[in-house]
């Protein structure tokens, strides 16, 4: 179980909507796409958005996954298909991120913060600017310094391990 393909079955940080917040899909795939998940069809072109509902601890359509899906590749997964990274730091990589995700979670249950988004990785980017507004408004609270510390780390986290930020 230590090839590359596992850390992304393992993994799930894009389908869940950590890392990514919709995935694009091309025109000739939507109607085969249609019958097994939900998509999004705004002027002919369609999408859906993270968390993915076909991720359940994995995923339940691998073999038929959309084209975008299937071409992903975050720069952990090319990291260790290149042999820069030891695919157990890899996987540890992996829980840390999960971890400071569960964290962020929970600050934001105990903030009591309302955000529109389903997707962690939209709830984000709406954080950061809900925090922002705070900062320029008036002085940000021990708990909300706190949360936007948490999001500052995992944000170098994934720019650093996966080549992606939270825009």
């Amino acid at each position: 179980m230590n090839d590359s393909s596992n850390i992304c079955l393992s993994c799930g940080l894009c389908c869940d909507g950590t890392l990514i917040g919709f995935v694009q899909l091309e025109s000739e795939e939507i109607p085969a796409l249609r019958e097994i998940m939900d998509i999004e069809d705004v002027n002919g072109k369609g999408f859906f958005l993270h968390p993915c509902n076909k991720y359940c601890d994995g995923c339940t359509i691998y073999s038929q996954r959309p084209k975008q899906c299937a071409s992903f590749k975050c720069g952990l997964l090319k990291s260790v298909e290149q042999k820069e990274l030891d695919f157990d730091l890899a996987v540890e990589t992996i829980k840390v991120v999960k971890q400071k995700k569960s964290v962020i979670e929970k600050k934001l249950a105990i903030l009591q913060l309302e955000l529109q988004s389903q997707s962690f990785y939209f709830k984000m980017v709406e954080l950061k600017k809900l925090l922002q507004k705070y900062e320029t408004e008036s002085a940000l609270t021990q708990k909300q310094l706190e949360l936007k510390s948490e999001l500052e780390l995992l944000d170098n986290l994934l720019e650093s391990k996966f080549d992606l930020t939270l825009s």
